[in-house]
C-alpha cells in the first residue's frame, strides 16, 4: 500500500512540474499586456507594420482587437496566421506532455511513466492524434484566409530625426519607406512627425507603465484608447483575483524608431518600435513578496501604436495598440 501511495505522490508531483513547464512562457511575461499583442491600428490593424532597426522582425498579429478581421480572400500583408495557433495551443499542450514524459524519466518510470497514474500509452497517442487533427483543420482554415500582399504601406515621412534621445538615432539605409500604397479602401495618407511627437511617445511609455503598476485605471483611461483601457482593466482585475499585483519600475527607453505614421479620416496613427528596460515583478498582494517566476530586471522590444485626432498636436496621442516582436521576415 505504501508503494502505491509513493507512486501516486511522485506521479502528481511530475504532473505539477509539467504544468509549470507548460505555463512558463506566461510566467515570464508579467508586464503590462502580459507580453501579448492587442489593440487597433485603424485600417491597418491586420497588416504588419514595416520592420525597423529596433524591431527587424514582423510584429505579431493581434490576439485581441475590436477591429473586425478581413473576410476570406482579403489581404493581410506580412503575417503568417498559423504561427499564433502553433505557439499557443500546440506549444502549451506539447510542452506539458513532453515535460511530463521527461519528468517521468527522471523519477525512474520511463518516458511514459510520469503519466502512468492517469493515462495509458494508447490514451496519449489518441490525444496526439486529436491535436494533430485540430492543428490541420486550423492551419487549413488560416491558409484559406491568408492572402499575402506584396505592398508596404506608407512613404514620404521626411528626413531622419537627430539628437541624443533614443528615438534620435540615424535610420538604416532604405528603412521603412516602401513605395506601396495604403490598404485598399483605407485612403490613408502619410504624415510627418517631429521631435515633440517622439518625446510624447517616450513620455507615454513611462506614464502607462507607472499607472499600470499603481493599478490606476483612471490614469490609464486618460492616456490610452477606451479599447486599451478595457484590456488593462481586465488584466488588473485578474491579478486581484489571484491575489497578485504587478509592480513595474525603472522603465528606460533604450532605442526607438518609427515604423509608419499616417492619417485616415479624422484620425492619425503612428507605430513605433521601442526597446526598453524595466524592473518587472509580480508580487503577492498580501505579503508583498515576489511571486515565483517574476521576471525582475529585463528588457522588452515591442511595437506601440498611438492614435490622435487629426491636428491635435503631440499632446493628443493615446496608446492604441501593443504588438510583440514575431518571426523574422523572409529575405
Amino acid at each position: 500500500m505504501s508503494g502505491f501511495w509513493g507512486f501516486k505522490r511522485r506521479s502528481l508531483g511530475a504532473l505539477a512540474l509539467a504544468a509549470l513547464l507548460a505555463l512558463a512562457p506566461a510566467l515570464a511575461e508579467a508586464r503590462m499586456g502580459g507580453g501579448g499583442s492587442f489593440g487597433s491600428r485603424g485600417s491597418r490593424s491586420w497588416s504588419a507594420p514595416p520592420s525597423t532597426g529596433t524591431m527587424p522582425g514582423t510584429a505579431s498579429p493581434f490576439e485581441r482587437s475590436v477591429t473586425p478581421r478581413p473576410g476570406p480572400g482579403m489581404a493581410q500583408p506580412g503575417y503568417n496566421s498559423g504561427s499564433t495557433f502553433g505557439r499557443g495551443l500546440l506549444g502549451g499542450l506539447a510542452g506539458g506532455l513532453l515535460g511530463a514524459g521527461l519528468l517521468g524519466m527522471l523519477t525512474g518510470y520511463g518516458f511514459f511513466g510520469g503519466m502512468g497514474g492517469f493515462m495509458s500509452i494508447i490514451g496519449l497517442l489518441l490525444q496526439i492524434a486529436l491535436i494533430a487533427f485540430l492543428a490541420r483543420m486550423a492551419l487549413t482554415w488560416f491558409a484559406n484566409r491568408n492572402a499575402i500582399a506584396g505592398n508596404r504601406p506608407g512613404s514620404g515621412f521626411g528626413s531622419a530625426f537627430t539628437g541624443d534621445a533614443p528615438f534620435g538615432g540615424s535610420r538604416p539605409s532604405g528603412f521603412g519607406f516602401g513605395s506601396g500604397a495604403a490598404p485598399q479602401g483605407a485612403r490613408a495618407q502619410p504624415i510627418q512627425l517631429d521631435k515633440s511627437d517622439f518625446d510624447a511617445f517616450e513620455r507615454l511609455l513611462d506614464q502607462s507603465q507607472a499607472a499600470y503598476s499603481r493599478e490606476d485605471i483612471g490614469a490609464l483611461r486618460m492616456i490610452s484608447t477606451p479599447e486599451m483601457a478595457s484590456y488593462f482593466d481586465d488584466e488588473l482585475e485578474a491579478n486581484r483575483a489571484r491575489g497578485l499585483v504587478n509592480r513595474v519600475s525603472d522603465v528606460k527607453l533604450l532605442q526607438g524608431d518609427l515604423a509608419e505614421a499616417w492619417r485616415e479620416g479624422a484620425d492619425e496613427y503612428a507605430t513605433v518600435a521601442m526597446r526598453f528596460a524595466l524592473n518587472d515583478v509580480m508580487e503577492d498582494r498580501a505579503s508583498g513578496k515576489p511571486a515565483p517566476g517574476s521576471p525582475g530586471k529585463t528588457e522588452a522590444t515591442e511595437a506601440w501604436t498611438f492614435r490622435r485626432d487629426a491636428g491635435a498636436g503631440s499632446q493628443g496621442w493615446k496608446l492604441s495598440a501593443i504588438q510583440q516582436s514575431g518571426a523574422k521576415r523572409a529575405a
